[in-house]
């Protein structure tokens, strides 16, 4: 298998994945390339190029993107071009995103056990098991990213 046939088809996994996470394939194919280009930031015309899509699939994508905080657009010294590249930390970024909903959860279970206050104990069973999960998750996630944090200084 040729370099280009390994990143293409390291592309497609990373799109497959996203996209079985409810993301555009699009924009999966996106994260995928930009992880793996030289340089690490592309133009409109190098991501229509080498992922095979249209330039309005890549700008809706892009755009997305960009509003989901996972990319970032830039531009370069003397050039007229609008470069993209992923946001640096962007997968803590987007755990921490995840700790908020991740609280949300547990508020909503909350709300639930307190509906079913007055109901027997297996009744309230798969909520008080959200509940407990979640806010285990709520409590350990800080923790876990106070440990990356030093284990990311160590690098």
């Amino acid at each position: 298998m040729s370099s280009d046939d390994s990143y293409r088809h390291y592309v497609e996994e990373f799109a497959l994945l996203f996209e079985q996470s409810g993301l555009n394939r699009t924009a999966g194919r996106i994260l995928g390339w930009l992880h793996v280009a030289e340089p690490p930031h592309q133009t409109m015309p190098d991501l229509v190029e080498k992922l095979g899509a249209s330039k309005s699939s890549i700008s809706t994508a892009t755009r997305s993107l960009l509003q989901m905080g996972m990319i970032e657009k830039l531009s370069l010294p003397g050039e007229r071009r609008d470069y993209y590249r992923m946001v640096d930390g962007v997968w803590t970024n987007a755990l921490r995103d995840r700790n908020h909903e991740i609280t949300l959860l547990r508020e909503l279970a909350d709300r639930g056990l307190t509906l079913l206050a007055d109901e027997p104990a297996v009744r309230r069973q798969r909520l008080q098991e959200m509940r407990d999960m979640f806010a285990f998750f709520e409590q350990e996630f800080p923790r876990l990213f106070a440990r990356w944090e030093e284990e990311r200084k160590e690098m």
